[in-house]
């Protein structure tokens, strides 16, 4: 399905299942795919939505500059066109959208779910990591610019990071993604702390983080989760910061549960 945002582009949004609206904001090195195992989960008690992200769709101009705010108009306009209450789900960078959609659609959500948001009030890279990738972009090493963000950014250790970046000479989508991941990653740094902002959020939160994902991102969840008022932590154990294509009946589980907890009662209920 596609629906109209405030400046006229159709947003792409898959849509799985009837019921109580869950709508899911994808991560970042992807379009809405990695959440199509939960989305089969939900979808037998659950209407869920997945938006494509602007930012990850190839055929746009990417906008390195971004603040995000036009992604926070689409999910805007997918939520003017649902009748009822709806929870609001986030994976990596595109939970730190939904953070900035929590903001400033403060009576939009009956809820949300954030799956370890990497927030820039911690240093995501060294000083010049990202000036490096975006030279290797420019030059044309789309390898070589994801391994520096994997490597310093993510933390998630160089024989990791080398393989994923040595993939993209197999894969011209991991090749896209990866070049608008680096759009992504500047348009997180850009946004700058926002922790202050993120506490005049009042719409109840549950945070997710793997206990076999980066420590750094524990952090920021932590961080978050202080400075939003009642927002509560739950560690998917076993998992790391993918566990939504691993272990997608955990993490339906965990958004099922909240989707009851805050008054989005399914029919399976």
């Amino acid at each position: 399905m596609t629906i109209r945002s405030s400046d006229g582009l159709d947003v792409v949004v898959t849509e799985d299942g009837s019921g109580p609206a869950i709508l899911v904001v994808h991560g970042g090195m992807s379009d809405e795919t990695p959440w199509a195992k939960v989305a089969a989960e939900l979808a037998p008690r659950y209407r869920v939505l997945r938006v494509r992200r602007r930012l990850y769709r190839p055929e746009l101009p990417a906008d390195p500059a971004t603040d995000f705010a036009l992604e926070v108009d689409d999910i805007a306009a997918v939520v003017a066109s649902l009748a009822g209450p709806v929870l609001l789900v986030g994976h990596s960078s595109g939970a730190v959208v939904a953070l900035e959609a929590l903001v400033r659609l403060p009576d939009a959500f009956a809820g949300a779910v954030l799956y370890e948001p990497p927030i820039p009030d911690v240093p995501l890279g060294g000083p010049d990591s990202l000036a490096r990738s975006r030279a290797a972009l420019v030059a044309g090493h789309t390898g070589r610019a994801i391994r520096i963000f994997l490597n310093d950014a993510v933390r998630i250790g160089r024989p990791v990071a080398l393989l994923v970046g040595l993939m993209t000479r197999f894969s011209p989508e991991l090749e896209a993604f990866g070049a608008r991941q680096i759009d992504d990653w500047e348009a997180i740094i850009t946004l700058g702390p926002r922790l202050d902002e993120y506490a005049t959020i009042h719409t109840p939160t549950l945070l997710l983080t793997g206990d076999r994902s980066p420590a750094h991102l524990g952090e920021r969840v932590r961080l978050v989760a202080d400075a939003i008022p009642g927002a509560s932590v739950e560690v998917l154990h076993g998992q790391g910061h993918g566990a939504n294509d691993k272990a997608p009946a955990l993490v339906a589980e965990h958004v099922s549960a909240f989707a009851a907890k805050v008054g989005l009662a399914s029919p399976g209920a």
